[in-house]
């Protein structure tokens, strides 16, 4: 039985799926988590809806996704952990991440990087830079590892069920989820920033209070 076609945006990796199948649905996918561009949440959704058809097996698409992202990831965290600091140091400026707005986010990474990896499996752009900020910023790896799998097996269950079960119509569902991910991520950020700015006033308030005994005397 021939593949069926995939609709919309999907449709530029029917070729790919169709030569190399599980082992491009493992290669994207582990690529693009440790910082290459490439579309690994869009062929997971085409793999799901192969499987579907009878094409793939559901069970193995999703297991060999899930460890191509955790692999992916960890490949970035060692990125980040030998090298990110020394790379954000040198080019970091360009971008206006100066080492000591660095140190800041890293703090901030340490107190609150858990849910951050997580969520940042179903961001674009967050999930291509997860294991290299978490790297950079000194997470443990054993936490890192925790948080990461649970993000991917999060994201690998939610599109390869609605790819599998959607079908043809996945490119729909697909834009109605980003639709509504925009209010999300608006949510994430307010939420991001107000943490951010209690953890400005705690340091400012605690700088206060040491150096003022000082200035008294």
């Amino acid at each position: 039985m021939a593949a069926p076609p995939l609709p919309g945006p999907l449709a530029h990796l029917a070729p790919l799926l169709g030569h190399y199948g599980y082992w491009a649905v493992g290669a994207v996918i582990l690529v693009e988590d440790f910082g290459i561009p490439a579309p690994g949440e869009t062929i997971l959704l085409a793999a799901g809806v192969y499987a579907g058809a009878g094409e793939l097996d559901i069970v193995k698409v999703a297991l060999i996704a899930f460890a191509a992202a955790v692999v992916g990831d960890n490949i970035g965290y060692l990125i980040g952990h030998f090298g990110g600091r020394a790379f954000v140091h040198r080019w970091g400026k360009y971008v206006f991440l100066t080492p000591k707005r660095l140190a800041v986010a890293e703090d901030f990474f340490a107190r609150h990087g858990g849910v951050i990896v997580t969520v940042a499996r179903f961001i674009e752009g967050l999930r291509q830079a997860n294991g290299i900020v978490a790297g950079t910023s000194g997470m443990h790896w054993r936490r890192f590892l925790a948080f990461n799998a649970l993000g991917a097996a999060l994201w690998v269950g939610l599109w390869t069920t609605l790819a599998y079960l959607a079908g043809s119509h996945i490119d729909t569902v697909y834009e109605d989820i980003k639709r509504y991910e925009l209010y999300f991520l608006l949510a994430l950020a307010v939420l991001v920033l107000a943490l951010v700015a209690r953890h400005v006033l705690r340091r400012r308030h605690e700088r206060a209070g040491s150096e003022g005994p000082g200035t008294a005397g």
